[in-house]
């Protein structure tokens, strides 16, 4: 694609790389058929060949409008175009870039403003969201029933190994994880334990810093990384073998932290080794004797989805599934797997009618083969589709642990 973009974004590290991203973009209309906002609404600015578009002539000079705003925000970040693009366009770091400036020259509405500020002011801080989380648990019988479904039955995480001096990872306690689904980490501790593995956890590390990212505070984002960095990185000079995510989408963006601090003096050579490190779980896994761990699956028929962050944004396709039916479970087909479920970080709340519709379609995917439980490798899409179905979802790590109090 010829482009003109504009001297003074060309000036920055930004507009260049930008520039080298529409470059390679053929406007061929491939990802149109796998992207879930344009299959839904069927408009050429709610895919992703209409959104590089727009971006374009904003980076060219045109000034953005609310329309423009609003076409981007309905963007979930899914990345399937990305993994359907036959030339390898970036879409997803040219859609941040695109909302980063859209969003300093078009001023929100205040009810969008304040929702957003709130979410990114709460939702990263577990001694925040912690709190509201108990006092919602609290209210539940008074909570209506949209709210009640969105609540999660805090299950007990169990024993933490304690370190014993073996082989060593650090794991991502993360935010809304550590507080609503706690029991996700507990589990991979105990599962790496019987592997021969000490996983520990930095007190001083919290949220990847995806939800003010995605919202467009970077700056807040950025800070979070950075902190993340400190808190990780005297275990990653004594020899720690990797950074272990267990929620797909922050190991999406833990793995792109070095991109993301590139340009920083300080942090650009350690985000760099960071995001080296960085694992999902199923990329350790893969690589081990299971063994140890027996035969949890017993025949149980378990509905695997695959969150966009896992299948799209660290191209880890098709490698839970293998797993688990390695461990005697027996994986139920899911039609149209690589759609999004409609979660996409806070997408479910900020686009509620979209991400309901695209919930719907998930969960009847999921359910077509009668499955017992549904797997994902994600909070986010745990708890989106569990406010969906009343076929039980949880984090596929939790089918491994078998141990008492950790098994499904």
């Amino acid at each position: 694609m010829q482009t003109q973009i504009l001297s003074r974004f060309l000036n920055t590290p930004e507009g260049r790389e930008a520039d080298a991203i529409l470059r390679a973009c053929v406007h061929c209309g491939f990802c149109t058929a796998t992207c879930p906002t344009y299959q839904l609404l069927g408009d050429e600015l709610d895919g992703p060949r209409g959104r590089i578009y727009q971006i374009k002539l904003v980076l060219e000079g045109q000034t953005p409008t609310r329309i423009t705003q609003r076409h981007l925000d309905r963007c979930l970040t899914c990345r399937a175009c990305e993994t359907t693009c036959p030339s390898g366009v970036r879409y997803a770091r040219l859609a941040d870039i695109g909302r980063h400036l859209v969003e300093e020259r078009v001023t929100r509405p205040w009810g969008e403003r304040w929702l957003r500020r709130a979410l990114v002011a709460v939702v990263p801080h577990p001694t925040r969201i912690g709190p509201l989380m108990r006092l919602a648990r609290l209210m539940r019988p008074v909570l209506p029933a949209r709210l009640r479904a969105k609540l999660p039955i805090l299950r007990p995480a169990g024993v933490w190994p304690q370190p014993s001096g073996r082989r060593r990872m650090l794991a991502l306690a993360g935010c809304v994880q550590s507080v609503a689904t706690p029991l996700t980490n507990a589990a991979a501790a105990r599962i790496l334990s019987r592997l021969g593995i000490d996983l520990i956890e930095s007190p001083k590390a919290g949220c990847c810093g995806a939800v003010a990212w995605h919202l467009n505070a970077q700056q807040d984002g950025l800070d979070a990384m950075r902190r993340n960095i400190d808190a990780w990185w005297p275990e990653i000079e004594s020899g720690c073998e990797a950074v272990l995510v267990t929620a797909s989408g922050c190991g999406a963006l833990v793995k792109d932290y070095g991109e993301l601090l590139a340009h920083d003096p300080d942090y650009g050579a350690k985000a760099a080794r960071v995001a080296a490190l960085a694992r999902d779980p199923v990329e350790i896994l893969a690589q081990e004797d299971l063994s140890p761990l027996g035969a949890p699956g017993r025949g149980r028929r378990v509905a695997f989805h695959a969150p966009c962050t896992l299948q799209h944004g660290q191209r880890l396709k098709q490698v839970v599934e293998p797993i688990l039916a390695r461990l005697g479970f027996i994986l139920t087909a899911v039609p149209d797997a690589h759609l999004c479920c409609g979660s996409a970080g806070t997408y479910s709340i900020t686009q509620p009618a979209l991400s309901a519709a695209l919930r719907a379609s998930k969960v009847a995917a999921l359910a077509s083969g009668a499955p017992e439980l549904i797997a994902t490798a994600n909070i986010g899409c745990q708890l989106h589709l569990a406010a969906g179905t009343e076929i039980p979802v949880v984090h596929w790590l939790e089918l491994l642990d078998a141990l008492p109090g950790g098994a499904v």
